[in-house]
């Protein structure tokens, strides 16, 4: 057992050194939602409210930006509503209510400059990645912001999707039709 661990452990800063990334965990699609066949580490976190479609409130009062996406804004300041940005948002509160237990993944780095949480969230119940059912469903756009590209093709790949089939955003708003 020993052998096997330090095998493993091995092969893994072996990767690591060569510049390849230790493999995710497998995504699994079920029409607009994607799940993971077990949770990745990180923080759980219970859902204490949802500010938009990308950022949620989780504990005492931990804002977390959701990696990899961007979903239209509806209560930046001085910014308009935007296309199907309520529909995000809605989307958002409805798979997150308030007291919906959440897994936090962490990526290269954890904080913003906004001082706000980074991070892809897995509902815990059922293993609803969020961050990708929110790309697929057309909810948000893809977003690479570097360091933080762990999950960067795999959303590259369900916005494509997404924008194949016109749901979401990519049917609705004109700016993103194309």
């Amino acid at each position: 057992m020993k052998r096997i661990i330090s095998s493993a452990l091995l092969a893994s800063v072996l990767l690591a050194a060569c510049g390849a990334t230790v493999a995710l965990p497998e995504l699994n699609a079920s029409g607009d939602n994607i799940t993971v066949s077990q949770l990745p580490s990180g923080v759980d976190a219970v859902v204490k409210r949802v500010v938009d479609g990308d950022t949620i409130v989780v504990g005492s009062n931990e804002k977390v930006r959701l990696i990899g996406v961007d979903t239209p804004e509806t209560v930046k300041l001085d910014t308009p509503v935007q296309c199907f940005g309520p529909e995000a948002s809605n989307f958002t509160k409805v798979v997150l209510p308030k007291g919906t237990k959440v897994r936090l993944a962490f990526d290269a780095e954890r904080t913003d400059k906004y001082q706000r949480t980074l991070a892809y969230v897995f509902r815990s119940s059922d293993l609803l990645f969020i961050n990708a059912t929110l790309v697929r469903g057309g909810y948000a756009r893809t977003l690479r912001i570097k360091p933080n590209t762990e999950y960067a093709n795999a959303f590259d790949e369900l916005q494509k999707r997404a924008k194949d089939a016109s749901d979401g955003l990519w049917g609705q708003c004109p700016a993103t039709s194309n």
